[in-house]
C-alpha cells in the first residue's frame, strides 16, 4: 500500500478551508480522511472513523480544548469539516473515571459536549479517541489487517508483524467498556504506534495527520506483506454443471425466492450483480459453506450483509425447474435458520428485541457470482462492495491460515445495537421502495413524467426509448440508478436486450408502463394499408411484445406484478380521421384486459389509462393547432376544452399510472385522464 499524501495538496486543501474560517488541525484532519476513506481496502460505507484534538470556540466565543471526530452519517471518502463535530475534551476525560457506562448514556454525555448543538452524533467511538493522547488517531476496517487479525492464531501471527511497534486489544463491543481497555493496554506501553483490534479493525495514531496516516498506510503494508508470504493454494473447485443458466435468466428466480409475501403484496428486494475471477474462484470453492458462513469479517458489516451469506444452489443451463426448486428451499431455510439464530440469541436479553426481516444480504451464486440485496439499489450495491471485501479478505485469510469469525452471539449483539441500526435511519419507506419499473417511451413527455414520479415514489427505473441518447439524458435528469437504455418496441430482439440489461441491473421486473406510442392519422377508407400495418406495430404489437417479455420474467419471479398500457381516448371514443390510430389503441385496450384474465391467477395486475389532450403528449404542437383552428378555438381553449375546464398535463397521466401500481385489488380497470370527456368515459 502506498502513501497518497501530498504536500501541495494539503496545503492547497488547508488554504481553501482558512478563507472559510476553518482552522488548519480541522482542515489536515479532513484531508487524510478523505485519503483513508477513498481506499475500499481500509474502508466502505461509512466505516472507520478519524479525529483530532485541536482547540475551538465555543457558542460564547470562549476557547476551548475539543475532540473533532466523525459525525454519525458521514463518509470518509467525501467529508467536509461539519462532519467532524467539536466535542469538548474536559468532560469526556472525566467519564474514564466511572465503572461503567450504558450506551445510551454515552450518547447523552456525547451530544451534551457538543459545541454545537445541531451537530450530528459523535462516532460510537469517540470515547476511544478521546482517552488516548495523542492529536490525530486513525481507524480503519483494513482488509488485509483483518485477514491476519480474525485467525485462530491472530495474536501470534500480530506478535510475529509487529512486535512490539502495535498493541493488542481483545474483541470488545465497541462503546464505553471497549475505550477503557484501549486506553489501559495503551499505559502499559506508551511507545506503540497504533492498536491492532482482534476481529474488528486498527487504529494509528501520531503527533501530526501525516503521521497518522503515513502510519496506517506503514501497518497495513506489513499486513499486506506477510499476507505474501508462505501462501498455500485455496479453495479447491467444487463440481459444478458444464454450463451455467445465463445472468438475465437466474437473477428474477432468485430474487423471487428471497421476497416474503406480505398482506396482498410481497417484500421485494434488489440486486446489484457482481463477478470476477476472484469471485469465482471464492463462490466455485467446494468448502464454500464453511468458510463463507461463518460470520462477517469484522461486525460493522452486520448490519448490511447480516451474518453470513445464502449460498444459492448451482443453476445448470436448460435445468431451470430443478434450480427454482432448489433456490427457493434454501431461500426458506436461510430464512428458517435466520429466525433461529434470533431466537436464541434474543432469548434472555434484558430488553427483548424485535427482529428484523429473515430476507439474505448478500447471495453467493456458484458458476456466476454474487449478489448485493437491498430494498433500494444502493442498499444493494452496499451490500455488494462488502461482499466483494469480504471474499478478499477471508481468502488471504484461508492462503495462510484458517478465517475464524466472532461467536454469534456477539455478532447478534452488534447487528441488534441501537447504536448500529441508528446508522440507517429510520425514515419511513417509499411506497413503491423494492419495485423495479421499466417505462417505455420513457423519453416523452409522459413517459418522463411517469419515471420521474415513480422514482420519487422509491421504485428502481428503467427508461426505455427508441432515441437511446435522449433515454440517457432522462434517466440522467431523475437520477440514482436509473437506467437510460436504445430500445425499438417494434423489434422482439430489441425488447428482449433491453428487459435482460434491467435485470443484470436490478435482478427482475415488477412494473411495466408499455407508453411508447404515436399517432397515424388519415381517413380509413382511403388510408394506404402500409400506414395502418405501420400504427398496428408500434401502438398495439409493441404492446404485446413488451407485455408478454415482461410476464415472463414476473412468471419466474413467481411475486405477481403490473402491467400498465397507455391507451388513449382513441380506444374509447374515435376521432374523425384518426382511425390508424384509433384501431390498435382499441386491440390494446382489450389487449390488457386480456392479461388480466389470463394472469390474475399468478398476482400480475393489468390496468389501463385513458388519456386525452396531453401537451407535449401524443400531440404535437403543430395537431394542437390544426385542432384548435378547425373548431374555432385557442390553443388554450381547445387544450382545455373539458368538462372541468382544465388542462390536463403529463404530470396527471403519470399519477394515474402511480394510482394504478398502487391499487393492489384493481384490474382490468381504465383510468380516464382528460378534465372530462362524457363521450369517453367508461361504465
Amino acid at each position: 500500500m502506498q502513501s497518497q499524501w501530498s504536500d501541495s495538496d494539503a496545503e492547497a486543501l488547508t488554504a481553501r478551508y482558512s478563507e472559510q474560517g476553518v482552522s488548519q488541525d480541522l482542515a489536515l484532519r479532513v484531508y487524510t480522511s478523505r485519503l483513508l476513506g477513498q481506499d475500499p481496502k481500509l474502508v466502505l460505507h461509512g466505516g472507520g472513523n478519524t479525529s483530532v484534538k485541536t482547540r475551538a470556540l465555543d457558542l460564547s466565543g470562549d476557547e476551548t480544548d475539543v475532540l473533532c471526530v466523525k459525525g454519525s452519517g458521514w463518509d470518509m471518502g467525501n467529508i467536509e469539516p461539519q462532519g467532524l463535530p467539536a466535542v469538548r475534551m474536559a468532560p469526556l476525560l472525566k467519564l474514564r473515571t466511572r465503572e461503567s457506562l450504558s450506551d445510551e448514556d454515552m450518547v447523552r454525555h456525547q451530544r451534551a459536549y457538543l459545541l454545537d448543538p445541531g451537530a450530528p452524533n459523535p462516532s460510537v467511538e469517540t470515547l476511544l479517541h478521546a482517552f488516548l493522547p495523542h492529536k490525530f488517531i486513525d481507524h480503519t476496517h483494513s482488509t488485509a489487517v483483518l485477514s491476519l487479525a480474525d485467525q485462530p492464531n491472530s495474536r501470534e501471527l500480530c506478535d510475529e508483524i509487529y512486535g512490539r511497534r502495535m498493541g493488542q486489544v481483545p474483541y470488545i463491543m465497541p462503546g464505553f467498556a471497549l475505550a477503557k481497555k484501549a486506553a489501559d493496554l495503551f499505559e502499559q506501553d506508551s511507545s506503540v504506534e497504533g492498536l491492532i483490534l482482534l476481529k474488528h479493525g486498527i487504529f494509528t495514531f501520531g503527533e501530526t495527520a501525516q503521521e497518522a496516516y503515513e502510519r496506517m498506510i506503514q501497518m497495513v503494508s506489513l499486513a499486506e506483506a506477510r499476507l505474501r508470504r508462505q501462501r498455500k493454494s485455496v479453495f479447491m473447485p467444487a463440481a459444478l454443471p458444464g454450463k451455467t443458466a445465463p445472468l438475465a435468466v437466474v437473477a428474477p428466480i432468485l430474487r423471487g425466492a428471497c421476497s416474503i409475501a406480505e398482506c396482498d403484496d410481497w417484500r421485494r428486494m434488489i440486486l446489484d450483480f457482481r463477478t470476477s475471477p476472484a469471485i469465482l474462484n471464492y463462490v466455485n470453492g467446494a468448502e464454500l459453506a464453511r468458510y463463507a458462513t461463518q460470520g462477517v469479517v469484522t461486525p460493522d458489516h452486520t448490519i448490511r450483509t447480516k451474518n453470513y451469506p445464502l449460498i444459492a444452489p448451482p443453476a445448470a443451463d436448460g435445468g431451470l425447474d430443478g434450480f427454482r426448486a432448489a433456490a427457493h428451499d434454501a431461500a426458506d431455510r436461510f430464512a428458517a435458520d435466520y429466525r433461529a439464530y434470533f431466537a436464541r440469541n434474543n432469548a434472555g436479553q434484558a430488553v427483548p428485541k424485535k427482529p428484523l426481516d429473515p430476507l439474505p444480504r448478500v447471495i453467493l451464486a456458484p458458476g456466476l457470482g454474487l449478489f448485493g440485496l437491498g430494498r433500494s439499489k444502493k442498499d444493494a450495491a452496499i451490500a455488494a462492495d462488502i461482499a466483494e471485501n469480504t471474499v478478499a479478505t477471508i481468502t488471504d485469510a484461508e492462503m495462510i491460515g484458517r478465517f475464524e469469525a466472532l461467536p454469534e452471539s456477539d455478532l447478534f449483539d452488534m447487528e441488534y445495537w441501537s447504536l448500529e441500526q441508528a446508522k440507517l435511519g429510520a425514515s419511513k419507506e417509499k411506497p413503491l421502495a423494492g419495485h423495479i419499473a421499466v417505462v417505455t417511451g420513457g423519453a416523452g413527455a409522459i413517459g418522463g413524467a411517469t419515471a420521474k414520479l415513480f422514482a420519487e415514489n422509491g421504485a428502481e427505473i428503467a427508461v426505455l426509448d427508441l432515441d437511446g441518447e435522449a433515454a440517457a439524458r432522462t434517466a440522467k435528469k431523475i437520477g440514482g440508478g436509473t437506467l437510460g437504455l436504445a430500445c425499438d418496441v417494434t423489434d422482439a430482439a430489441s425488447i428482449r436486450a433491453a428487459f435482460d440489461r434491467v435485470v443484470e441491473t436490478f435482478g427482475g421486473v415488477d412494473i411495466v408502463v408499455s407508453n411508447a406510442g404515436a399517432a397515424w392519422q388519415g381517413k380509413i377508407g382511403a388510408v394506404d394499408e402500409a400506414v395502418l400495418r405501420q400504427s398496428f406495430e408500434l401502438n398495439f404489437f409493441a404492446h404485446q411484445r413488451v407485455a408478454q417479455t415482461a410476464v415472463g420474467i414476473m412468471l419466474a419471479q413467481g411475486t405477481g406484478g403490473c402491467l400498465l398500457f397507455n391507451v388513449s381516448k382513441q380506444a374509447i371514443n374515435p376521432g374523425p380521421d384518426f382511425g390508424p390510430y384509433g384501431l390498435p389503441k382499441a386491440a390494446t385496450l382489450f389487449l390488457a384486459r386480456q392479461y388480466a384474465v389470463d394472469y390474475g391467477q399468478e398476482g400480475i395486475r393489468s390496468n389501463a389509462v385513458n388519456a386525452d389532450r396531453i401537451r407535449s403528449g401524443v400531440l404535437t404542437p403543430e395537431m394542437i393547432a390544426q385542432r384548435s383552428a378547425a373548431r374555432g378555438l385557442s390553443e388554450k381553449d381547445y387544450m382545455g376544452g373539458n368538462l372541468l375546464g382544465r388542462e390536463v398535463t403529463a404530470k396527471d397521466v403519470a399519477q394515474a399510472f402511480l394510482h394504478q401500481a398502487l391499487s393492489l385489488k384493481t384490474t382490468a380497470a381504465v383510468t380516464t385522464v382528460d378534465g372530462g370527456n362524457i363521450a369517453a368515459a367508461l361504465r
